[in-house]
């Protein structure tokens, strides 16, 4: 049975980094979010780092390259809103 993928989302603001490498293998990259609970690739936690388009074009593999575009394309999850209960309104004294 396949194991789908989860990820925690990555918020950034309008042109700002938001493709996380990770910096332990260098083979993996997303857009806004990052797997859980580690690195597909290497099993690595906590070792993502955000980076923009032309930064790793600069730097990266062909392959992680690749993978960055596809990213790049990719529209990012939208933002995650916290619940909470409304409060009990209390009595006017």
């Amino acid at each position: 049975m396949a194991h789908e993928q989860t990820f925690w989302p990555v918020d950034a603001g309008n042109g700002e980094p938001d493709l996380w490498v990770c910096m332990s293998c260098l083979s993996e990259v997303y857009k806004r979010k990052v797997p859980m609970p580690h690195c597909p690739t290497c099993q690595g936690v906590s070792t993502y780092e955000v980076f923009d388009l032309a930064s790793i074009k600069d730097w990266g593999t062909d392959e992680l390259v690749a993978k960055a575009e596809e990213a790049s394309r990719e529209v990012p999850p939208p933002p995650v809103e916290s619940f909470a209960p409304p409060l009990e309104e209390q009595p006017a004294e």
